[in-house]
């Protein structure tokens, strides 16, 4: 029993942090060393997902069993309790405070591209290149939407938690963040608190079709290209700011603007917010010395 409620607060602390456009669920699940954990589910519930659609029920079966299911149980349903509880309490913050939030969202992000740059490996000409590129053409692309989208349809709703649940497995990258990037943050935080039941569930199918689909590759290409993908996505990070610079409206669109007005309170906010993503890394990488420690330590012992 105590084994199961850590896990569900560690999934509620994921939950939480992934309401939080910059703070990413995947690399909360390292402070709390559970990443490699999550990621063997992932990939078993992929597994198990693929021969279904295969029609192999025996390997279905199999790859269910697998499953570390008194581990990803607990922590799916931490996940789900934390954005029931706190997704009103977000969506209320945007309505009142757009740009407050956007300045704190703008700050954690700006901190989240430090600590994903610092994942490269070895930096070069040509993982520079690729994040300036992709960094001015996210700037240019979000130029052109409006910013939320009103009144998604429902196959906005799938595509964007297939492409959005990517970010769990990557420490560094939001989902949340990539939901205020398409302009479906604030639709998919009203769906849950009106109980819009079925925009909820397709978004949730479009997470395990695009999760199932996405995992796999997505790690084959770290693998292979590790370097080359991080320096993509921190370009897209940096492009995406757009989204995020308070002035003149907040989070409700892509127009730039001067700060005015309200200017400390924003400035403050964004501090606080790259403050607290370095912190947390920090802590990040002080577990995982201990671990690898630890581990070598292990291996020694007879």
């Amino acid at each position: 029993m105590p084994s199961l409620i850590s896990h569900f607060l560690r999934g509620f602390a994921m939950g939480t942090a992934d309401l939080i456009p910059g703070v990413s669920g995947g690399t909360v699940a390292l402070v709390l060393g559970i990443y490699k954990r999550l990621i063997v589910s992932i990939r078993r519930g992929a597994g198990a997902l693929g021969a279904l659609v295969r029609l192999d029920f025996s390997g279905f079966l199999g790859d269910l069993k697998a499953i570390e299911w008194r581990f990803i149980a607990p922590l799916l349903i931490g996940v789900l309790s934390a954005v029931l509880a706190l997704s009103h309490l977000i969506e209320g913050l945007l309505e009142d405070y757009p740009l407050h939030m956007a300045g704190l969202f703008f700050g954690l992000v700006v901190g989240s591209i430090f600590v994903a740059w610092r994942i490269v490996e070895r930096p070069n000409g040509l993982t520079w290149g690729i994040l300036v590129v992709a960094a001015i053409v996210t700037f240019w692309f979000l130029g052109l939407r409006g910013g939320t989208i009103e009144d998604p349809p429902l196959w906005v709703f799938f595509g964007s938690g297939a492409i959005a649940i990517c970010a769990m497995i990557l420490p560094g990258v939001s989902g949340s963040f990539m939901l205020l990037m398409m302009g479906m943050y604030a639709p998919v935080l009203g769906a849950v608190n009106d109980r819009r039941v079925l925009a909820v569930l397709v978004f949730a199918l479009g997470c395990v079709i695009g999760l199932a689909s996405f995992s796999t590759l997505l790690n084959l290409l770290l693998d292979r290209y590790h370097d080359l993908v991080i320096a993509a996505m921190v370009g897209l990070m940096v492009g995406s700011l757009r989204v995020l610079w308070p002035w003149p409206e907040g989070t409700n669109g892509t127009s730039l603007a001067l700060p005015a007005g309200e200017i400390w309170g924003p400035v403050l906010l964004a501090a606080v917010g790259a403050a607290v993503v370095l912190l947390i890394t920090r802590k990040e990488k002080a577990i995982a010395a201990d671990v690898e420690a630890a581990g070598e330590a292990a291996g020694t012992v007879p």
